[in-house]
């Protein structure tokens, strides 16, 4: 248990500590650590080995552990009474392309002006350096000040979720004893709003499915062949545009079957939050929403199930014009699941729903890209309550409940081969740019995110 003192003490030092704490962010950020890329493989052992050696500076037993691709930096701080939390984040970053649109160097951070708010430019500012170092520097104002930390801490610090993460869960199984603990914890998600601080409890399953349409044995002339023909563009098109009813639907048989509704509290929060649902469309030039009608933008988004054709090819796409009826034609599809829905379910209602309308002389072939479970950290839960508390009295004002439409794959690993329930808690913006040009994280987000740990940490020994 910790006292208001020492809670006062740690915060205390944060703020004495801001400028040391931006030196070690900048010395990171200077390590261009993309993953996807051969030719840097030295940078991202080198920032495996500056974080490792950052913790063990810190009192952890760290290491940068290797695996078939980059390091996992693991470590552990001493065995103490109270919780134990495991903190995921990742020190790889994306590639700088185009590097001609940045207005700075990429891999030079830098403190600018930008609408009366300073901001942290760099690659991997944000994305998700920035967003590691305020939990690893909440652990070194707790050591500074107090000389221990409040709970007992372990870090797994991936260098490969920018390129695929293949080599983690393999990784996590391999060790999934040594890396237990009661809750994990993501520092890689934003806010609700610039001073409403928020914790991502729901983030949805996803099933990668192609599919490709074959009739004849080779690309036929139209005037040939039109009429007679079967043509995969065609039949590709009419199977596409069954998967969805007017009403905005998916018409999957048992598509909806295993599909809960949220509670009548949690829609009325969500309510609450002020969410603009024509800003939301209007940023991107839409104006009318899509999914199912009878449901608010905010629930397609977190809590419902989604259909989306991501890439469709068949015939002749080049410049000019060309007269021929296609021997196959194509599509990448994906289902984004909730809470309840298993993947392989929904893959194969999915084939089923595609064979059933293949007429004679044609064959689908199906290649998969990928499965995972939705994921929903119930809302009574302790560690939840402890955050949320931890959060509100940092910010001033109520930390609220999200749920996220995208999904992030090791959320579902820690569950599937962990057991743990993850909390999602981030300090990043929706305009930080992530992945593009003049990547950012806001001067405010590093400072009050490196307290808002300090304070959760305090609110989960507290209990």
């Amino acid at each position: 248990m910790t006292t208001p003192a020492a809670l006062d003490a740690v915060l205390a030092q944060v703020d004495a500590g801001l400028d040391d704490s931006l030196a070690r962010l900048f010395t990171l950020l200077r390590i261009k650590s993309i993953s996807t890329d051969p030719a840097y493989a030295a940078e991202c052992q080198q920032a495996a080995d500056w974080i490792a050696n950052e913790l063990n500076g810190l009192g952890f037993e760290a290491a940068a552990r290797p695996t078939p691709g980059h390091p996992v930096v693991v470590a552990h701080g001493p065995e103490q009474a109270g919780p134990h939390v495991l903190f995921y984040a990742h020190y790889d970053v994306q590639p700088v392309d185009p590097l001609n649109l940045w207005h700075t160097a990429p891999f030079e951070p830098q403190i600018v002006e930008k609408d009366g708010r300073k901001i942290i430019v760099a690659r991997g500012a944000s994305d998700d350096k920035g967003q590691m170092l305020t939990f690893i520097e909440a652990c070194r104002a707790w050591k500074q000040a107090t000389g221990s930390l409040p709970v007992r801490v372990s870090l797994m610090l991936e260098g490969e979720e920018e390129s695929g993460g293949k080599n983690l869960p393999p990784f996590m199984k391999a060790n999934a004893e040594e890396l237990k603990a009661d809750i994990a914890l993501v520092c890689d998600t934003d806010m609700w709003d610039r001073q409403t601080p928020s914790i991502t409890t729901m983030l949805r399953g996803l099933v990668a499915d192609e599919v490709e349409i074959i009739a004849a044995d080779k690309d036929l002339h139209s005037g040939m062949f039109g009429n007679a023909a079967r043509n995969p563009n065609q039949l590709l098109a009419e199977i596409i545009a069954s998967l969805r009813a007017p009403d905005g639907s998916v018409t999957l048989a048992g598509f909806y079957d295993d599909v809960a509704e949220i509670s009548p509290e949690l829609k009325a929060q969500w309510a609450g939050l002020g969410f603009d649902e024509k800003a939301f469309l209007g940023n991107v030039d839409l104006s009318v929403p899509a999914g199912e009608q009878s449901r608010s933008v905010l629930e397609m988004l977190w809590a419902r199930p989604t259909c989306e054709i991501n890439g469709m090819i068949g015939g002749y796409t080049g410049d000019g014009f060309k007269t021929v009826i296609p021997a196959r034609a194509s599509a990448k599809i994906s289902f984004r699941l909730v809470s309840g829905m298993d993947p392989h379910k929904i893959r194969a209602a999915f084939r089923a729903h595609v064979e059933a309308m293949l007429p004679a002389d044609v064959t689908a072939k199906f290649t998969p890209h990928g499965a995972s479970s939705a994921i929903t950290v119930p809302a009574d839960g302790e560690f939840l309550r402890q955050a949320l508390s931890g959060l509100s009295d940092e910010w001033g004002k109520q930390a609220v409940i999200t749920g996220s439409g995208g999904s992030i794959p090791v959320v579902g690993e820690f569950k599937s081969i962990l057991g743990l329930d993850t909390l999602l808690i981030g300090f990043a913006q929706v305009d930080d740019q992530i992945h593009s040009p003049n990547e950012k994280y806001d001067l405010e987000s590093f400072h009050r995110g490196i307290r808002s740990w300090v304070r959760v940490l305090a609110a989960m020994a507290a209990h």
